[in-house]
Formats: structure tokens, sequence, C-alpha cells
């Protein structure tokens, strides 16, 4: 799986996280810088932000994806309505808590399938 890390760099602790929850390896780990203007529209720069990944359409609609998403939550709802767009559904995002300890430092907790949250929310409508 390709694993789009919209966050700080993921440890090599988090990447062996993500591979036992998905039960699946991480065919490679793109981090992408996210830097929001707040003096300009946030749908354009994230627009911009996702081309700068470089994959084809082809790509975006077969290659399993994971998203780690920007902790700004506008950004982040922007972000999925982007690339649900693209694939064509809503993608799986990782969840991050913070460890307990005297250094600050985070673990992958679980893997959020949205789509599958989405046809689940269907059925009260």
């Amino acid at each position: 799986m390709l694993v789009l890390n919209f966050t700080h760099p993921l440890t090599v602790e988090q990447c062996a996280q993500i591979e036992a929850l998905a039960q699946d390896s991480i065919v490679e780990v793109r981090t992408i810088y996210v830097q929001i203007d707040h003096t300009e529209p946030l749908g354009p720069q994230i627009t911009c932000i996702v081309n700068t990944i470089g994959l084809s359409c082809e790509e975006w609609q077969t290659q399993p994806l994971l998203i780690n998403p920007p902790g700004y939550a506008q950004a982040a709802f922007v972000l999925l309505a982007e690339i649900h767009g693209r694939i064509g559904h809503f993608p799986t995002v990782m969840r991050l808590r913070p460890k307990n300890g005297f250094i600050t430092s985070y673990e992958v907790v679980e893997l959020l399938n949205l789509q599958m949250v989405r046809e689940s929310a269907r059925l009260f409508r």
C-alpha cells in the first residue's frame, strides 16, 4: 500500500503498527508538506498540494492508499473531498494517539475505512 502522509514524518515503529493493523506491507510512504495560507481560499491550496503527489488518474483509482490527514480539521475535510473526487470513494485514514510517557510520542491505533463508515451511516437515512 501507498501511505500518503500529510503530517509529521512517520517513525519505523509507526510503519510497523500500520502494517500490523492493515495486514499488508507498505510499498512507499510519501510525506507531503502542508502549509496553509489563511489569507487565501483553502480549496485551491489543497488541490495544489494533492497535485504535487504526482499520481496519474489510473494510479489514484487502482493503488491501495492509506491517508494520514493533516491535523488542521478544515484542511483534512477538504483533502478528503479532493481524494474522494479522484478515487471515487472515501479513503482509509489512520488514527494516532499520544503514548503515555515522559517524552511525547504517538502510536497508530486504528485504521478507519471511511467508505465503510459512510455505507453503515446510510442505513439510518
